[in-house]
């Protein structure tokens, strides 16, 4: 075989060697990218999805709904109203549990709503949140289910307690994010 003919076969096959590799090789960052981004959210929609590759479809379509949105800042006025209304919510957990995981619930709702985000559906609130505050979600779908039991009066006061610590982790990310150094907002 002529050095033509063997050059004619081999560069082909280095190319596409290189090709594949630089595809895995991007798959990784992309994978290691939505990981450190979602959190156990990635994990969990990985579960839910059946398949990896549906997750991650799942997961950059968040991104690109959460581009859509008009998430911003709170002005100081309204972060020291919100702060105040949570500390209201705290105090009455003593004599009113269950009133008080209600009216956390909706606190949490009215500052996403604040902050510019939709506030519908559980589900696509959730979806939204996940694309900034995904290491946080699993705090706020465990308060959102103990909430729902809270509703049928089937909730222990041990979960609701817990899920007042649930409520806010979620309420403090979301009342100081325009301020954090890193969090995207100018």
């Amino acid at each position: 075989m002529s050095t033509g003919t063997l050059l004619a076969i081999i560069i082909p096959i280095a190319v596409v060697i290189v090709l594949v590799a630089v595809a895995i090789a991007l798959d990784r960052r992309r994978r290691r990218r939505l990981r450190e981004r979602f959190g156990s959210e990635y994990d969990r929609t990985v579960d839910e999805a059946g398949s990896r590759r549906a997750a991650e479809h799942d997961l950059d379509s968040r991104e690109k709904r959460h581009e859509s949105l008009d998430i911003r800042p709170l002005d100081p006025g309204v972060r020291d109203r919100y702060a105040q209304e949570w500390r209201g919510v705290q105090e009455q957990f003593v004599d009113r549990p269950e009133s008080a995981v209600h009216d956390a619930d909706r606190l949490v709702t009215a500052l996403m709503h604040e902050r510019g985000y939709p506030t519908d559906d559980f589900e696509q609130r959730a979806r939204d949140l996940s694309v900034e505050h995904g290491r946080t979600l699993e705090h706020y779908r465990a308060a959102h289910e103990v909430n729902r039991l809270s509703s049928d009066h089937q909730a222990t006061t041990e979960q609701l307690r817990g899920a007042m610590i649930h409520y806010r982790v979620l309420f403090d990310e979301l009342l100081s994010d325009g301020d954090r150094p890193g969090s995207g907002r100018a």
